[in-house]
């Protein structure tokens, strides 16, 4: 049973020191937000002012850009940001705007390129900023081009194979901001991945809405009941510094709301064939099934000098350590695979975001590892890494085939949208198994100087 204050522990044995242990439960208070901030202009206005260019937000993955000159572009809201790789091997950003009249210098949102050549009136920049030329120089006043009109540059860090930005510059160093354990991130070798799906939708709702569905298993048994033979619904809650969280989902499992906790479906024999195993040679029940895939993982990593499964716990090869990073990404995270979402504000419409869904794979050329199914890719899908997909972009009336339960999702954020608005609702009632999202708004709200 999950009680208020006995939270779901996935692994009651789990050493202090271990990633896996359950934190302590800071202090997050009880107040119920006025459900605005799902639809007010003005609250939209004062986190375009006070929240998105204070913190580190997740602008690309490293994979993305690997040699001299790959570029990638991010956009928030009205800034578009370019991340350039430097002949060093380092990683710059840039506001993605010519000094000269406000043009994109970068118009693709990916590519890689010696100079950067503005399309408006030609001037060109070099991958480090600097401006190379200038069309007509002599035409202007010398007192104009005095201090050389380079690009804006935008401080950026990276950390594990993720790129971060900070747009005011003000934000404490990348490693201090994020609030996770030492190696949490980088023991999964995100680096080593490849983007083989990247998907950006419109949804019908405000971010924080996005954010709110995603950062609980509290809704599984009533929006997605077809997880629960493979999935347990209680998920273990772990709060960190800055607005950072985490959800342990226990994979390989049936819930607990299932009777039959013994025979062994069809569901679970999948999640056995996917760790290579042989599901007619198995022998054990139902609740045995996540341990032997554990071991059955182990085992093959190691015959395929797969030496990061080391540095994972057993549960991380089977469960799904769902990280918020403060303010607008979740990472799914497994040792085949990362799951990113981000959501992403609407440039005006504060009842509306966009849902950036990117799927990354460590391929392996071996029969006995292939993609898993929890990935959700459609079939003939590359997934070798030798080429960067392109975005596939869906309007807000477009469907976009992003599995049954992400669908589902869809309809759900919508529906919650609206009744945001009603004279009903006066708040959120956050239980135990909704603390990520009240860490979530309260770090938010510290963040634009206000009580909830």
């Amino acid at each position: 049973m999950f009680l208020y204050n006995k939270p779901y522990v996935v692994n009651p044995n789990a050493e202090a020191t271990s990633l896996e242990a359950k934190r302590a439960e800071p202090d997050d208070g009880l107040d119920v937000p006025s459900p605005e901030r799902y639809y007010s202009r003005e609250f939209m206005e004062r986190e375009w002012r006070a929240l998105w260019p204070r913190v580190w937000l997740l602008a690309g993955v490293t994979a993305d850009i690997p040699e001299e000159g790959d570029y990638t572009v991010f956009d928030i809201g009205p800034e578009s940001v370019l991340v350039v790789r430097q002949k060093d091997g380092s990683i710059r950003a840039f506001y993605n705007v010519c000094p000269h009249r406000g043009n994109k210098v970068a118009l693709n949102e990916f590519g890689s390129v010696d100079r950067f050549t503005c399309a408006f009136h030609g001037w060109r920049f070099c991958t480090d900023g600097k401006v190379d030329r200038i069309t007509d120089e002599e035409s202007f006043h010398p007192s104009l081009l005095r201090n050389r009109p380079h690009l804006s540059e935008v401080r950026c860090d990276h950390v594990g194979g993720l790129i971060f930005v900070n747009m005011d510059g003000q934000a404490p160093p990348l490693r201090d901001w994020i609030g996770l354990p030492k190696g949490y991130i980088e023991n999964y070798e995100i680096d080593k991945m490849h983007v083989v799906r990247h998907v950006r939708t419109e949804w019908h709702g405000n971010w924080k809405v996005g954010v709110d569905a995603f950062y609980e298993t509290y809704h599984l048994p009533h929006i997605h009941p077809q997880t629960q033979g493979v999935m347990e619904d209680y998920s273990q809650y772990d709060l960190y510094p800055n607005g950072f969280s985490r959800m342990i989902v226990p994979i390989c499992t049936k819930s607990h709301r299932i009777a039959d906790q013994d025979t062994v479906t069809p569901d679970l024999q999948y999640m056995m064939q996917e760790a290579g195993m042989n599901p007619a040679e198995y022998r054990g029940n139902a609740k045995d099934v996540r341990a032997t895939v554990q071991a059955a993982k182990r085992a093959r990593a190691r015959r395929l000098g797969l030496s990061h499964y080391e540095k994972l716990t057993d549960g991380q090869l089977t469960d799904s350590w769902a990280t918020g990073l403060f303010p607008n990404v979740q990472i799914g995270m497994h040792p085949e695979g990362a799951f990113i979402m981000r959501f992403l504000p609407h440039p005006t419409d504060p009842e509306r975001f966009f849902y950036d869904n990117l799927t990354m794979y460590r391929y392996v050329d071996d029969p006995d590892y292939f993609v898993p199914g929890w990935m959700g890719l459609p079939k003939g899908t590359d997934v070798t890494g030798a080429t960067r997909p392109p975005v596939e972009q869906y309007g807000i009336h477009q469907r976009a085939d992003l599995g049954p339960v992400l669908n589902q999702d869809v309809e759900l954020v919508a529906a919650v949208q609206r009744g945001s608005r009603s004279r009903g609702f006066r708040g959120p009632l956050w239980s135990a198994q909704e603390s990520r999202v009240r860490h979530f708004h309260r770090e938010l709200d510290r963040l634009l100087g206000s009580k909830p």
